[in-house]
């Protein structure tokens, strides 16, 4: 049977299902549905700068270190990806505001909402990310909803992943 995920935008109301990908992300999945057993994870809302559809939020480490597993550089909607950023990838100011240790950095757990989608970093390079899950359910109306934190902006809102019922 079919691990699902529930994805939430809670300010906005708004959630999604997703399917893990057991198959082609292993390890990735089991870490995230591993965590998700002891409860949701989540944080502020970001919309993606430079990668274009994707809202993402990042949480405390969790698991073990996975590294490059079912990776792309070209997320299409509905993919879900883990992004391991250690403390020197992310931007100083970013991790103040986001209460980031700046040593260990942190888990990106994102969403891709749209198309043509680039995970092409101006100061990195490419930043591959696992995708783990797919959206299976509610896309459209999680679409809707990201789309909204780009244009009215994402002040106040969380984006949480939990074990769906």
């Amino acid at each position: 049977m079919s691990k699902l995920i529930r994805i939430e935008l809670v300010k906005r109301g708004v959630a999604c299902t997703a399917e893990l990908l057991e198959k082609e992300a292993p390890r990735t999945s089991a870490a995230v549905w591993e965590a998700l057993a002891e409860g949701p994870r989540g944080g502020d809302a970001q919309h993606a700068k430079y990668a274009r559809n994707e809202v993402y939020t990042i949480v405390g480490r969790f698991g073990p270190r996975i590294g490059q597993e079912n990776p792309t550089v070209t997320p299409i909607p509905g993919d879900v990806c883990y992004f391991d950023f250690h403390g020197g990838m992310l931007d100083a100011a970013f991790k103040d505001d986001q209460g980031i240790d700046a040593a260990e950095g942190g888990i990106d757990l994102a969403i891709f909402y749209g198309r043509n989608n680039l995970l092409l970093n101006g100061d990195v390079g490419w930043v591959p990310g696992n995708v783990f899950a797919t959206i299976v359910d509610g896309l459209d109306a999680m679409a809707t909803a990201c789309h909204d934190v780009w244009r009215s902006g994402s002040v106040g809102e969380r984006l949480v992943y939990s074990r769906a019922s």
